[in-house]
C-alpha cells in the first residue's frame, strides 16, 4: 500500500504480544496451550488500588489531565524516587505516560535525529530497537554473553560509543534475562559515560522491586550522580503493582527533555487515564507488603523452572536475580531432528516445535537480539509451570 510511511518497513509487531495473542487464539480453538509468553504478573491488581480507581470515578475525577500527569501523582513519584532511589526531582521533572513504552517513544521522538545511534545491550526488551527505528535512529546492538550474565561490560560500551551516539539504554533487572547490575558494575559503566559527555542514559527500572536472593537494586543516577543531568530514569506501575492494563509509566529527567516529552504527549494521547493515575497514587502511597509476598512466590517458581529446565536434554538455564523470566540456552538442541524429519536450525524452529508438539507458547531468543535462547515467563501458576517444563523435557527427549 503506497500511502504508508516508509519507516513502517523498518519495524514489526511486538513478538511477545504476537505470540501471546496466538496462544490465546489456539486456546479458543480448543488446543491445550500453556502460555509462557506474557510479560505480566498473573496476580490481580491489589484491592486497595482498584478501590482507588472506583473512588476516582465516583468522585468525578474523570476529566482531562495535564499531559505531564495529575499534580499529586507527580509529587508522589518524586517522593518515591527520593525514598527508594535517593534521587531528587521536582514534579516539573516528571512525565507520566501510557505505560513505560510511551515514555521511551516520547523521549526518542524528542531527541533522536535521523542517523543518531542508540546503544542497546542484547538480550533486550523487544520494543527498544523498534521504537529507535520508528524515531529514525540507528540501534547499535551489543551482544552480551551468558558468561557475563547477559550484561554489557565497560569495554563493550566504550567500543560501541561513536560521535553519533545519542543514547545508551539499559534495563535492570532485565527483560528477558532477569539479570541486574550491581553497584560496582554501574560505577564501572558510569566511568565510561563520564568520559563521553555527549551520551545520554536511559535506565529502564520497571522490574526494580522484583528481585531475589538478597539482591539490592540501584539505578545508575543514584550510583553515579554526576550523570543525573543527562539521565532519563524510567519506571512504572505495570509489574510490581500488577497494573499492566492500567497503563501508567513515568519518567524523571532534566526539565528541557521532560518539557519536550510532554509537548509530544499533548499532541498524541494528551495523558494516560485520570482514573489510572488516581489508582497509581494509591499504589505508591498505600500498603507495599504484597510485593514481598508476590516475590516469595515468584522465587519459588523461578527455582522450580530453573531446576526442571536444566534436567531437559540440550537446555541450559542460568538462575536470574530479578524480574519473572528465565532465558535458557537452546544450543544443545540446534541441529537435532524431529520425528517428522525436520532439522531445528535456530531458536525460532525450536520454539515452534515446542508449540506444535507440546502446546508450549514461549518467545524465541532472536526476538530479543540474542540467539540461540528462548524466554519463559514464570508469572503463571506453579502447577502449570510444572506441566510446561515436563512437556518441554518430553519434547527434547523426542529429538534425534
Amino acid at each position: 500500500m503506497g500511502f504508508l510511511a516508509d519507516r513502517l518497513a523498518n519495524i514489526k509487531p511486538s513478538p511477545t504480544i504476537s505470540i501471546n495473542t496466538l496462544s490465546q487464539e489456539l486456546k479458543a480453538e480448543g488446543r491445550d496451550i500453556i502460555g509462557l509468553a506474557a510479560g505480566e504478573p498473573d496476580f490481580d491488581t491489589p484491592p486497595n488500588i482498584k478501590d482507588a480507581g472506583n473512588r476516582a470515578m465516583a468522585e468525578g475525577k474523570t476529566k482531562y489531565a495535564p499531559p505531564a500527569g495529575i499534580p499529586l501523582l507527580r509529587e508522589v513519584i518524586c517522593e518515591k524516587l527520593k525514598i527508594d532511589n535517593q534521587l531528587h526531582y521536582t514534579p516539573a521533572q516528571i512525565s507520566v505516560g501510557c505505560g513505560g513504552k510511551q515514555n521511551i517513544y516520547n523521549a526518542l521522538s524528542a531527541t533522536v535525529n535521523p542517523g543518531d545511534e542508540v546503544i542497546v545491550p542484547a538480550p533486550y526488551w523487544v520494543s527498544y530497537t523498534d521504537i529507535t527505528l520508528l524515531s529514525e535512529g540507528v540501534p547499535v546492538v551489543v551482544k552480551c554473553s551468558v558468561e557475563n550474565d547477559f550484561k554489557i561490560t565497560p569495554e563493550q560500551l566504550e567500543e560501541a560509543i561513536t560521535p553519533k551516539t545519542k543514547w545508551f539504554m539499559m534495563n535492570s533487572p532485565c527483560n528477558p534475562s532477569g539479570s541486574a547490575y550491581s553497584v560496582a558494575e554501574l560505577k564501572n559503566l558510569g566511568e565510561v559515560l563520564k568520559r563521553n559527555p555527549h551520551v545520554w542514559i536511559m535506565p529502564d527500572d520497571m522490574y526494580e522491586k522484583i528481585v531475589y536472593d538478597g539482591f539490592k537494586f540501584s539505578t545508575i543516577a543514584q550510583v553515579v550522580p554526576e550523570l543525573i543531568d543527562r539521565t532519563l530514569t524510567l519506571n512504572g506501575m505495570s509489574k510490581a503493582y500488577c497494573m499492566t492494563g492500567w497503563r501508567v509509566g513515568y519518567a524523571a529527567g532534566p526539565l528541557e527533555l521532560i518539557g519536550a516529552m510532554n509537548m509530544i504527549q499533548s499532541q498524541s494521547t494528551t495523558s494516560t487515564s485520570t482514573i489510572s493515575q488516581w489508582a497509581a497514587v494509591e499504589a505508591l502511597t498505600g500498603p507495599q507488603d504484597f510485593i514481598m509476598k508476590h516475590n516469595k512466590i515468584f522465587k519459588e517458581r523461578r527455582d522450580l523452572v530453573v531446576s526442571m529446565l536444566n534436567e531437559a536434554e540440550g537446555i541450559e538455564c542460568t538462575k536470574p536475580v530479578g524480574a519473572f523470566y528465565v532465558y535458557p540456552s537452546l544450543k544443545g538442541l540446534i541441529g537435532k531432528k524431529t520425528n517428522s524429519g525436520k532439522t531445528l536450525t535456530n531458536d525460532e524452529d525450536v520454539v515452534k516445535f515446542f508449540l506444535e508438539t507440546e502446546g508450549i507458547a514461549a518467545v524465541h531468543g532472536e526476538a530479543f537480539g540474542l540467539s540461540p535462547y528462548f524466554r519463559i515467563s514464570y508469572a503463571t501458576s506453579t502447577s502449570l509451570l510444572e506441566e510446561a517444563c515436563s512437556r518441554i523435557k518430553r519434547a527434547c527427549e523426542s529429538l534425534e
